[in-house]
């Protein structure tokens, strides 16, 4: 129905603006300061070159020239200009002037002169309207197809997260950990976030910021008493808003690559802040031993999955810095956000 509804308003619109066009060469074309009034010889030629206009317009380019089928189309032109100029020369001279200009043929230069002008005004306004219409077709795709990746992108998000932390539950469950159901509500209120509080392109920073603290803690349980977690934030402004679980992803690869090489002296901090800008600053240091099992995990599906995302929603408005050094690795993004709608 929408789309429909959004065909009809095009077509209007073309309709609106081919008269207004119509109108307007009509005037240029009969305009003569010497003899002010509308002859009728020249309405009858403007309709006879209108006419010609509309059969190069809507049959002949769509059906020869946009499917490029390039030589039908001049052919089939220069078919119609002869008309044309044959009606004029033929039919209309000899009715409004049989003994001046009906006595004699100008020449098919000059004829040409006379038709081609009010021909290619009103084909080349067709075909600039058609090469709009179709730029806009291009950018809505364009936008669909950003949008369907954006989607697919997101939805990889969650059956990773929950594999992970699915794992940890299972082996506290096993050696019948007290802390279980603390970590199954914590699971609970982080899926709830991501399965239904985020399903907006983009979310109130504030509540990113929450799911975040609430992320890390969940986390924070596979280190126990092996090391130490820092999460801090600063001038977190909920008028601004940020793609959801964009750095989520870099805090999980923060306790992957830790737990995964470490067991003990572990140390992972989270650092946000956010200026009067509109800039969010997030860092986030771990320490990390240089093993044949962490090799991986910087490229793995989380990592290239948000590059992606970062390059699909934040084009030339971010900067990512990411460093492994003397066994701690790093990553710096600053993020250019946009206001919240009110």
């Amino acid at each position: 129905m929408t789309s429909i509804f959004k065909l009809n308003t095009i077509a209007t619109k073309e309709i609106l603006f081919q008269v207004v066009l119509h109108v307007v060469v009509f005037l240029f074309f009969t305009f003569d300061k010497y003899e002010p009034e509308i002859k009728g010889f020249k309405v009858i030629a403007f309709i006879n070159y209108a006419l010609g206009a509309f059969i190069i317009n809507y049959i002949l380019l769509p059906r020869y020239f946009y499917m490029k089928k390039y030589l039908y189309f001049f052919c089939s032109v220069a078919f119609i200009i002869s008309i044309n100029i044959a009606f004029e020369e033929l039919i209309l001279e000899r009715i409004f002037y049989p003994d001046t200009r009906a006595m004699y043929f100008p020449g098919v230069v000059y004829s040409l002169l006379d038709v081609m002008p009010v021909i290619l005004i009103l084909v080349g306004f067709k075909f600039a309207w058609d090469a709009s219409k179709k730029q806009l077709e291009v950018e809505e795709l364009r936008t669909s197809v950003k949008e369907s990746e954006l989607l697919f992108l997101k939805s990889q998000i969650n059956p990773h997260f929950l594999f992970n932390n699915l794992n940890n539950l299972y082996s506290y469950a096993i050696e019948e950990s007290p802390k279980t159901p603390s970590i199954i509500l914590e699971l609970s209120s982080v899926l709830r976030y991501m399965l239904y509080d985020c399903k907006e392109k983009f979310v109130i920073l504030g509540k990113e910021i929450e799911h975040l603290k609430n992320f890390t803690q969940l986390n924070e349980m596979q280190i126990e008493e092996r090391g130490k977690v820092s999460f801090r934030t600063q001038k977190i402004n909920n008028d601004y808003q940020i793609a959801p679980l964009i750095l989520s992803v870099f805090i999980e690869n923060a306790f992957k690559h830790s737990t995964a090489s470490q067991s003990e002296n572990i140390f992972i901090n989270v650092k946000i802040t956010f200026d009067e800008t509109g800039c969010l600053d997030f860092e986030c240091r771990n320490s990390f031993l240089e093993l044949r099992n962490t090799e991986s995990l910087s490229n793995g599906i989380g990592l290239k999955n948000v590059k992606k995302r970062l390059e699909l929603l934040y084009p030339n408005a971010y900067d990512l810095y990411i460093q492994k050094d003397q066994n701690i690795y790093y990553v710096h993004l600053k993020l250019q956000l946009i206001r919240a709608e009110k």
